[in-house]
């Protein structure tokens, strides 16, 4: 297996939105207070802003992610389909509540992200002033996008947030 540093997002950019297009549904990870991780599956959807990936999260505030993202707000986000393709993301996630931002997500998920994934948020929800929608916003520092084919990996690092 072949690991390939990449200098740029926009040199895995294309990869990462195809197989998120492709796979949709990812596996968000958190961890609690003594360490111990967390899966659920969610569909964030994701944009690039000033050549770095950056992923909004449409959902309910739970008490456990409310309090392991208090606690450790680093999460990963795993995208993987049967033929091997895989996505993960390290990052950053934390809760935006200004309405403009609540509103931004709201837009993203119903025209559909960049990489051609989202759903209708009114079917969870009134609108995006609903008390019970909450949004993420998920900030990167490693996207490693993986190859099934051949098994080969390329690699972004944010180096600023490292």
């Amino acid at each position: 297996m072949a690991h390939v540093k990449v200098s740029t997002f926009s040199e895995i950019e294309s990869a990462f939105n195809s197989y998120i297009q492709d796979i949709v549904y990812c596996t968000m990870i958190t961890v609690d207070k003594k360490g111990r991780p967390r899966a659920r599956v969610l569909l964030p959807i994701w944009e690039t802003v000033d050549g770095k990936p950056v992923g909004w999260l449409a959902a309910y505030k739970t008490p456990v992610k409310v309090a392991h993202l208090a606690n450790n707000p680093h999460t990963t986000y795993s995208y993987w389909n049967p033929r091997q393709n895989a996505v993960f993301v390290d990052s950053v996630s934390h809760w935006v509540d200004d309405p403009e931002t609540r509103q931004y997500a709201w837009d993203l998920y119903a025209k559909g992200s960049p990489a051609g994934v989202g759903y209708n948020p009114g079917n969870f929800w009134r609108g995006p002033t609903d008390p019970k929608y909450h949004v993420l916003r998920i900030d990167p520092w490693r996207v490693q996008v993986l190859r099934g084919a051949d098994l080969s990996s390329r690699i972004w690092t944010d180096e600023s947030a490292r």
